[in-house]
């Protein structure tokens, strides 16, 4: 019996497929490249001397290695951090142009001129653990939002919301933009009224 002959494949066009998918794939194809952020640096200016900062100004905190808290270089708990650094930024210790007409705390001439000059200072160890880390800095946190809650509800009595309610208003995408753009000029004064000036200091290790 003889053997049948196996058909022959017309392969003519497989060029020209493959040509067409090659097209396809270069069409279609992204290639992501990496990308910085955008930004436009400032003109060459005179170098100026940094502003004079009175010590008095500077709330220092610091966390050891072992996790204890110090503040103004005295021992002091995580759950006493708030108030005292509340104390602090609200203490309204200024006199003439440096007085704080709004400021409701003890008025300490030792202490703070005005929440626009008390700055924050915040050092801790490289050994300190992540844990008591985060919890100084909510704290801290917390001390601003505190004082702009108050000024916020005393300021906008009308709006029946503090100044944390207020920013998540304003930043949720759900808002309207009319009520947005009426926010946003709220939220900016009262965060004038108590700038947030919080510096972290490089961590050292003893």
């Amino acid at each position: 019996m003889a053997k049948r002959s196996a058909p022959e494949v017309n392969a003519g066009s497989m060029a020209d497929i493959a040509f067409l998918l090659l097209i396809f794939f270069l069409v279609t194809t992204t290639i992501e490249t990496d990308s910085g952020l955008n930004r436009k640096l400032p003109p060459m200016e005179d170098q100026v001397d940094p502003p004079i900062i009175r010590e008095k100004n500077i709330f220092t905190v610091l966390v050891s290695k072992n996790d204890q808290l110090l503040v103004e270089e005295e021992l002091a708990d995580i759950a006493d951090l708030r108030s005292l650094a509340v104390a602090f930024l609200d203490n309204g210790g200024g006199v003439g142009d440096e007085a704080c007409d709004y400021c409701q705390g003890a008025r300490d001439e030792a202490s703070s001129d005005n929440p626009d000059k008390a700055i924050i200072s915040l050092k801790n160890d490289r050994e300190t653990s992540y844990k008591v880390y985060i919890a100084v800095q909510n704290e801290l946190v917390a001390a601003y939002n505190d004082l702009r809650n108050r000024e916020f509800e005393r300021l906008f009595p009308n709006l029946e919301m503090n100044f944390v309610d207020a920013q998540k208003q304003y930043e949720d995408p759900r808002t309207t933009p009319e009520t947005s753009e009426e926010l946003k000029p709220k939220l900016d004064q009262v965060k004038a009224m108590y700038p947030q000036k919080l510096s972290e200091a490089e961590s050292t290790k003893n």
